[in-house]
């Protein structure tokens, strides 16, 4: 030992620690964006922590059957004021386009209006028929997209004559409908070693530190494979982390009430981490998923409760006002209906008393599954979180020494945080032990230790039952002398 004369200190690890909580509520959607609009990326997982971050990356249309993202970013930042999203678009205006072929189109005051869709780098301006060398873009005209068109407007001193009346313009526009569910599903392309689809929701830990719990893809979530894809997606993110995917039943096929739980046994839909919504819903004049209306609000309700998933969002006010089929017929449904529903592992929107809410606190999984840590929404969610929060706050240990130190500092460390979510009523009660008989010499031996945490969530009070009796005591009581 080195000679010293004086007096020193040192600091050690503090043997209790501080839990890292994982995020709640937030919502991973795959779907297509006006990204020609803004030179916006491709199968990139894009964060967005606001309405003009997200329009600034993935460009915006109210044509939602078109540009599926843009739903998702009205109803979270718009109606329900949460955040943030991870977006990933899968249009890719290099690949999904077409062209269309030159033609004169009229110049009205010095401008010509072009569809939404069309490519602004592709357009390709000449004088009337098509005759001459092309005319140069911001020398000659510019482009720009203003109220959902592409805008070509005729610059001064440039060499387009003051005369002229028509131009002829000849581009490429974007074909949303040419995007498959294979896109949308996605996958590893061994050549390019590019990801894509739901196989980014990998990337999105490693890129932000974010855990996305909420799985979404309004527009194709009624198909069968996106569904199973996008439950097996929330039940294994980076290996260790879950979530719930929200899938819509096809409302274009399954137009009654009745019908959708057999809709939903014919496509397979019954996982603890699916949550199944019917039908669609309506605010104004626009037309919503209800998968999207639902994110939003479970968002809601999660940031209300401490970022935490304690609490079902059941009958909690939607920002709709009627329920709608995906053709816009109006489908009303009483208490009993939506009961039905419910009691086949279905949500949806009730109005009853108060305005419209949603209706349900059952994942797919129910009837099939009466186990209450899998069927009840928020009990099924809180079990995620506080798993996911756990990885999150003692990967860190992952390699240190097991000793007794290590074993102690992580069973206070978790009590301390149950006793405390306990006390914050997000659990009525929690704990943690290490047990002899979870805990061989050999798994010791191994570097293996097990912990084991019991916790009971608070159900959601989905049923009060008042019995009314009358009691003639008081007839005495109040009559006689």
């Amino acid at each position: 030992m080195a000679f010293y004369h004086g007096v020193k200190t040192r600091q050690i690890e503090t043997s209790v620690s501080t839990p890292v909580t994982a995020g709640s509520g937030i919502a991973f959607v795959v779907g297509t964006a006006p990204v020609h609009t803004v030179s916006g990326k491709t199968n990139v997982p894009i964060l967005g922590n606001n309405y003009s971050e997200a329009v600034a990356a993935l460009g915006y249309s109210d044509d939602w059957e078109k540009y599926s993202l843009c739903e998702v970013m009205y109803s979270h930042y718009k109606l329900y004021g949460v955040s943030p999203v991870i977006f990933v678009n899968v249009l890719d205006p290099t690949k999904h386009k077409k062209t269309v072929a030159a033609a004169d189109l009229e110049l009205t005051e010095g401008k010509v209006y072009l569809p939404f869709e069309a490519i602004k780098s592709s357009v390709v301006v000449k004088a009337k028929t098509g005759t001459g060398e092309a005319y140069t873009i911001e020398t000659d005209y510019d482009l720009f997209y203003d109220g959902g068109k592409l805008v070509l407007e005729v610059l001064d001193g440039g060499t387009i004559p003051e005369a002229a009346t028509k131009l002829n313009i000849a581009y490429d526009e974007v074909d949303p409908s040419m995007v498959t569910d294979a896109e949308i599903i996605g996958g590893f392309n061994v050549e390019t070693k590019e990801t894509t689809g739901f196989e980014l929701i990998d990337k999105v830990f490693p890129l932000f530190s974010i855990v996305p719990d909420i799985i979404l893809c309004p527009g194709w979530s009624h198909k069968a494979e996106v569904a199973a894809i996008m439950s097996s997606k929330a039940q294994n993110i980076n290996g260790i982390f879950e979530g719930k995917a929200l899938i819509d039943v096809d409302t274009s096929s399954t137009k009654h009430y009745a019908d959708a739980p057999v809709w939903k046994k014919a496509n397979n839909i019954n996982a603890k981490t699916q949550i199944l919504c019917f039908p669609m819903c309506k605010l104004g004049e626009k037309i919503f998923h209800m998968s999207t209306q639902v994110a939003g609000l479970m968002t809601k309700v999660d940031i209300e409760n401490g970022d935490s998933p304690c609490e079902s969002p059941s009958n909690k006010l939607l920002q709709i006002n009627s329920t709608v089929l995906a053709d816009g017929t109006e489908v009303a449904l009483d208490l009993q209906q939506a009961n039905f529903l419910n009691s086949n592992g279905i949500v949806t929107a009730l109005n009853f008393i108060g305005g419209f809410v949603l209706w349900g606190n059952e994942t797919a999984c129910f009837p099939a599954s009466t186990d209450v840590k899998d069927y009840f929404i928020c009990v099924s969610r809180m079990f995620g979180w506080v798993s996911n929060s756990v990885i999150l706050t003692y990967w860190s240990k992952i390699d240190n020494k097991l000793n007794r130190r290590l074993i102690d500092s992580i069973i206070d460390s978790l009590n301390i945080w149950l006793n405390g979510l306990t006390s914050e009523e997000k659990l009525l009660g929690g704990r943690v032990e290490f047990r002899d008989e979870e805990n061989s010499t050999t798994a010791l031996m191994s570097g293996k230790a097990t912990f084991h945490i019991y916790m009971t969530p608070p159900s959601p009070a989905k049923e009060l039952e008042f019995i009314l009796e009358y009691d003639a005591n008081y007839v005495a009581a109040a009559l006689k002398a």
